[in-house]
């Protein structure tokens, strides 16, 4: 037990000293967590009364949190490119939505493959970032 404190302490720091590019990061891992333990729940057996409950919980947290990152959008300074990043999010719950509607696991395969995507486009892209110069020292992000 006192080990799993020593977990959160350590995940709420990670949190709390994240650049905000790194806390993208994060809820793209926590959508993704979310829609590999919904598509595990569908191959449990339709017999096992938790499955629709896990299912349920899991796609429901994967779309709270696509909601934080369109919530997170800035439509104005961010151009056609936030507009995309908008309307995909849009589909991403739509697709989510429809998956818990009618218990079917391909849109929660297509949707997490379209997010390990965004995921990996962000990690690259935050790999190539140069923050500006502090002090003298050159930090790559």
């Amino acid at each position: 037990m006192v080990a799993n404190g020593y977990v959160q302490a350590y995940r709420a720091n990670a949190v709390l000293t994240a650049s905000p590019g790194q806390l993208v990061l994060m809820l793209y891992d926590g959508v993704l967590k979310s829609l590999v333990i919904a598509r595990d729940a569908f191959g449990r057996p339709e017999a096992d009364p938790r499955r629709i409950e896990a299912i349920n919980h899991q796609l429901l947290k994967a779309q709270s949190i696509i909601a934080e990152l369109q919530g997170g959008l800035n439509l104005e300074a961010g151009g056609d490119f936030a507009l995309t990043l908008d309307r995909l999010y849009d589909y991403h719950n739509r697709r989510l939505f429809e998956a818990n509607l009618r218990k079917q696991v391909e849109p929660v395969i297509e949707v997490e493959r379209l997010v390990r995507d965004l995921r990996e486009a962000w990690a690259e892209m935050l790999c190539k970032q140069v923050v500006p110069e502090t002090e003298g020292v050159r930090v790559v992000a």
